[in-house]
């Protein structure tokens, strides 16, 4: 019963304690007692231990709660938006990102635990926005945490370890995939959030602070992706996807480094390697392979046997390689859309939406969030010069417009619902006419500009002769009309 978030709430409680601990440095003991200096590895030794405890507790629990348990923790992370309080300051950041982190690793541990064969259930909308937010963050390990808590939720046959290392291999069958055909819950998961995912995919890719551990995760969320959610319109996705990914790294308009630029390139190759032989299209293969072989000879630092070792064999001279070495989404687009995939939908390239969410990453300035309006004048405008000097901008000016906008708002707010409850009480006979009446106003505005258009006036110096001597009205051109203000746009 609820008891049961009570006790999840007592170990967070625990860990938000511990952290405090940990960054004042010692326990605050109580009164005529003083504090006592804490050890900074049993404090985590002892955080380590609440997390595990979680996830034990939360395995011992039917599927439902542990749903519950999952929304409770996330509920409870710091993140930058406007429900959730962020702490300032370099302590209250220091406080925020380790309360970040101990909760997402709490999360990955009940996750880990957590079976649920239908995604709508697992990954409900407020949760999945809320996670979702998280990878979005500047911090390299709260990224990493959210790409390995999504996988836990995907991978649903265990095949998460078969992906541990990225490589290109010949013959796919010796990972002995476990592959079940996309479920009717599993297509309706994807088509509302599926957009949702490929573009955090694409955002963290074009992260600076990458790692190794990243690109091993983005290549086993893929890949899960295309085995355990994928239909034929979710797979033309995912390659349009890879394909976008391989153009961040070839156009770098972000100034990636060279490993970054590199590690894109390999994962490309290792997703598109794996991806042709699950279609099972032998032209698709056979591009794919053409490819990787050339790059073999080429520009071996474009594949994941010499990206992803210990000592990456990188090269900067990325600027100047051939189209041999590329996947084209022509290509690709021509052999697919020969074996009856949405040729169409693959030749369109990828291009994620940018929403609201975005705010949230803490990499965003000011300038960026707040939209501002600037009116630009022309510096030959008449009207600049007799425009009076520009006001001194102080705090009591900034402190007028603050209340002005709010009265304006207010306003706003009383005509609508003076709107609202106009149209929710008034007879219909009134309501009718009203609106009769603005649309005669409107008819007869239209009328007058298609008297002008359909018959325009004859010009001012009357007719002039046409062409075997036929009199011809010189009509204005259209370009110069005047028309009315309410036909403007």
């Amino acid at each position: 019963g609820p008891t049961v978030l009570e006790v999840f709430n007592t170990l967070l409680r625990q860990l938000r304690l511990s952290i405090d601990y940990a960054l004042t440095g010692s326990y605050d003991c109580g009164a005529g007692v003083g504090t006592k200096i804490i050890k900074e590895h049993e404090e985590r030794m002892f955080q380590e231990a609440v997390i595990k405890t979680i996830g034990s507790f939360a395995s011992t629990l039917p599927t439902y709660q542990q749903s519950e348990v999952m929304v409770f923790i996330m509920n409870k992370v710091p993140l930058p938006s406007s429900q959730q309080s962020i702490e300032a300051g370099k302590a209250g950041e220091n406080r925020n990102r380790l309360t970040q982190i101990m909760l997402l690793k709490s999360l990955l541990q009940v996750s880990v635990g957590f079976q649920c064969s239908n995604m709508l259930t697992a990954l409900p909308s407020a949760f999945l926005d809320r996670l979702l937010s998280a990878a979005l963050m500047e911090d390299a390990e709260i990224r990493l945490f959210v790409l390995e808590i999504l996988i836990s939720f995907i991978d649903r046959h265990g095949n998460r370890q078969k992906f541990s290392t990225i490589s290109t291999i010949s013959d796919i069958s010796v990972l002995k995939l476990k592959v079940d055909k996309c479920s009717r819950q599993d297509t309706v998961f994807m088509k509302k959030h599926g957009q949702q995912l490929y573009r955090h995919i694409y955002l963290i890719c074009k992260e600076e602070s990458n790692v190794q551990a990243h690109y091993e995760a983005l290549y086993s969320m893929l890949m899960l992706i295309s085995i355990e959610l994928a239909n034929e319109e979710v797979m033309v996705d995912l390659i349009r996807l890879v394909l976008a990914v391989q153009e961040i790294a070839q156009i770098n308009e972000d100034n990636l480094t060279a490993y970054n630029r590199c590690a894109l390139f390999a994962l490309g190759a290792a997703y598109l390697n794996l991806i042709s032989q699950l279609t099972t299209v032998p032209t698709f293969c056979q591009h794919i392979h053409e490819v990787i072989q050339m790059r073999q000879k080429e520009a071996p630092y474009l594949l994941p046997e010499d990206v992803f070792v210990e000592r990456p064999r990188l090269s900067k001279s990325l600027d100047r390689l051939g189209p041999e070495v590329f996947f084209w989404q022509s290509k690709i687009s021509e052999v697919l859309g020969g074996s009856g995939y949405n040729s169409d939908r693959l030749s369109t390239p990828y291009i994620p939406q940018l929403t609201d969410e975005d705010r949230l990453s803490k990499r965003k300035s000011i300038g960026e969030t707040i939209s501002l309006q600037v009116e630009v004048e022309s510096r030959n405008s008449p009207e600049r010069e007799q425009r009076a000097p520009a006001e001194e901008i102080t705090y009591e000016t900034l402190k007028k417009a603050i209340v002005d906008s709010v009265a304006v708002e207010e306003q706003e707010r009383e005509r609508r619902r003076q709107v609202v409850e106009k149209f929710q009480k008034a007879p219909f006979e009134e309501i009718a006419a009203h609106c009769g009446a603005r649309a005669t106003l409107l008819q007869s505005k239209l009328n007058q500009i298609f008297e002008i258009t359909i018959r325009p006036p004859p010009s001012p110096s009357g007719t002039i002769t046409a062409a075997y001597g036929q009199p011809q009205n010189h009509s204005i051109p259209v370009y110069e009309m005047k028309f009315p203000d309410l036909c403007v746009y």
